[in-house]
Protein backbone atom coordinates (compact mmCIF):
# COMPACT_ATOMS: atom_id res chain seq x y z
CA UNK A 1 0.00 0.00 0.00
CA UNK A 2 1.33 3.51 -1.06
CA UNK A 3 0.32 6.87 0.75
CA UNK A 4 -1.26 7.25 -2.40
CA UNK A 5 -3.80 4.67 -1.71
CA UNK A 6 -5.19 6.20 1.46
CA UNK A 7 -6.13 9.66 0.01
CA UNK A 8 -9.91 10.35 -0.33
CA UNK A 9 -10.31 6.81 0.71
CA UNK A 10 -13.36 6.08 3.00
CA UNK A 11 -10.64 5.60 5.80
CA UNK A 12 -9.32 8.81 5.85
CA UNK A 13 -12.72 10.79 5.42
CA UNK A 14 -13.31 8.51 8.40
CA UNK A 15 -10.56 10.04 10.52
CA UNK A 16 -10.81 13.56 9.40
CA UNK A 17 -14.76 12.79 10.72
CA UNK A 18 -13.26 11.60 14.34
CA UNK A 19 -11.15 15.02 14.15
CA UNK A 20 -14.17 17.20 13.28
CA UNK A 21 -16.76 15.31 15.74
CA UNK A 22 -13.95 15.83 18.43
CA UNK A 23 -13.92 19.68 17.71
CA UNK A 24 -18.04 19.69 17.49
CA UNK A 25 -18.39 17.25 20.74
CA UNK A 26 -21.04 17.15 22.65
CA UNK A 27 -23.08 18.29 19.52
CA UNK A 28 -24.93 15.31 17.43
CA UNK A 29 -24.85 16.30 13.73
CA UNK A 30 -26.18 14.63 10.53
CA UNK A 31 -24.15 13.19 7.36
CA UNK A 32 -25.48 16.54 5.21
CA UNK A 33 -23.71 18.85 8.13
CA UNK A 34 -20.86 16.89 8.55
CA UNK A 35 -20.16 16.88 4.60
CA UNK A 36 -20.34 20.48 4.69
CA UNK A 37 -18.11 20.58 7.99
CA UNK A 38 -15.65 18.75 6.33
CA UNK A 39 -15.55 20.82 2.91
CA UNK A 40 -14.81 24.32 5.36
CA UNK A 41 -12.09 22.28 6.86
CA UNK A 42 -10.60 21.31 4.30
CA UNK A 43 -10.99 24.69 2.03
CA UNK A 44 -11.51 27.13 5.21
CA UNK A 45 -10.30 29.99 3.48
CA UNK A 46 -12.86 29.96 1.11
CA UNK A 47 -15.14 30.78 4.01
CA UNK A 48 -12.34 33.88 5.59
CA UNK A 49 -11.03 31.51 7.91
CA UNK A 50 -7.77 30.51 8.42
CA UNK A 51 -5.67 29.20 5.38
CA UNK A 52 -6.94 26.26 3.54
CA UNK A 53 -5.26 23.00 4.16
CA UNK A 54 -5.25 21.61 1.23
CA UNK A 55 -4.24 23.43 -2.00
CA UNK A 56 -7.43 25.06 -3.37
CA UNK A 57 -8.07 23.37 -6.97
CA UNK A 58 -10.18 24.84 -9.80
CA UNK A 59 -13.63 23.24 -9.65
CA UNK A 60 -12.97 22.33 -5.88
CA UNK A 61 -16.61 22.91 -5.03
CA UNK A 62 -17.96 19.91 -6.41
CA UNK A 63 -15.93 17.38 -3.94
CA UNK A 64 -18.44 18.86 -1.56
CA UNK A 65 -21.35 16.65 -3.37
CA UNK A 66 -19.35 14.15 -4.38
CA UNK A 67 -17.57 13.17 -0.84
CA UNK A 68 -20.88 12.25 0.58
CA UNK A 69 -20.92 8.87 -0.34
CA UNK A 70 -17.14 8.25 0.42
CA UNK A 71 -17.84 10.29 4.01
CA UNK A 72 -20.89 7.52 4.61
CA UNK A 73 -18.60 5.13 4.28
CA UNK A 74 -15.52 6.29 6.76
CA UNK A 75 -18.43 7.00 9.10
CA UNK A 76 -19.41 3.26 8.81
CA UNK A 77 -15.66 2.34 9.51
CA UNK A 78 -15.24 4.50 12.41
CA UNK A 79 -18.54 3.46 13.80
CA UNK A 80 -17.40 -0.20 13.46
CA UNK A 81 -14.47 1.04 16.22
CA UNK A 82 -16.43 3.01 18.79
CA UNK A 83 -14.46 5.56 17.33
CA UNK A 84 -18.20 7.44 16.10
CA UNK A 85 -21.39 6.90 17.84
CA UNK A 86 -24.32 7.01 15.38
CA UNK A 87 -28.19 7.65 16.67
CA UNK A 88 -31.26 6.69 14.76
CA UNK A 89 -33.44 9.26 16.56
CA UNK A 90 -37.22 11.36 15.26
CA UNK A 91 -35.37 13.69 13.08
CA UNK A 92 -32.91 10.49 11.56
CA UNK A 93 -29.44 9.81 11.89
CA UNK A 94 -27.16 11.67 13.74
CA UNK A 95 -23.29 11.23 14.62
CA UNK A 96 -20.88 12.04 17.60
CA UNK A 97 -17.77 10.71 18.86
CA UNK A 98 -17.52 7.51 19.92
CA UNK A 99 -15.51 6.50 23.22
CA UNK A 100 -12.71 5.75 21.31
CA UNK A 101 -12.08 8.42 19.45
CA UNK A 102 -9.93 10.15 21.61
CA UNK A 103 -7.47 7.32 21.37
CA UNK A 104 -7.52 7.54 17.71
CA UNK A 105 -6.14 11.12 17.38
CA UNK A 106 -3.75 10.30 20.15
CA UNK A 107 -1.98 7.84 18.09
CA UNK A 108 -2.01 10.22 14.81
CA UNK A 109 0.93 12.58 14.63
CA UNK A 110 2.52 15.03 12.61
CA UNK A 111 2.15 18.14 11.35
CA UNK A 112 -0.82 17.58 8.89
CA UNK A 113 -2.83 16.22 11.90
CA UNK A 114 -1.88 19.54 14.40
CA UNK A 115 -3.33 21.50 11.29
CA UNK A 116 -6.41 19.46 10.72
CA UNK A 117 -6.96 19.77 14.55
CA UNK A 118 -7.11 23.04 14.33
CA UNK A 119 -8.86 23.67 11.40
CA UNK A 120 -11.88 21.48 12.63
CA UNK A 121 -11.71 23.38 15.73
CA UNK A 122 -11.68 26.75 14.21
CA UNK A 123 -15.56 24.77 11.85
CA UNK A 124 -17.14 23.92 15.50
CA UNK A 125 -16.60 27.58 16.69
CA UNK A 126 -17.61 29.12 13.82
CA UNK A 127 -19.87 27.10 12.15
CA UNK A 128 -20.87 24.78 14.47
CA UNK A 129 -24.04 26.58 15.63
CA UNK A 130 -25.35 27.65 13.14
CA UNK A 131 -28.45 26.39 11.52
CA UNK A 132 -28.75 24.49 8.42
CA UNK A 133 -30.36 28.22 6.61
CA UNK A 134 -27.56 29.64 7.38
CA UNK A 135 -25.20 26.58 6.36
CA UNK A 136 -26.39 27.15 3.09
CA UNK A 137 -25.85 30.70 2.11
CA UNK A 138 -22.41 30.81 3.20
Amino acid sequence: MTMSDVFNTPFELGVRMVYLLMALYPRKVDLQRLVYFDYAAIYSADLNGPESLHTPVPLRGGEYTSRREVIEEGLYLMAQRSFVDVEAGPSGISYQLGDNGPALMGLIGGGYARELKERCQWVASSLGDLDDQALARL
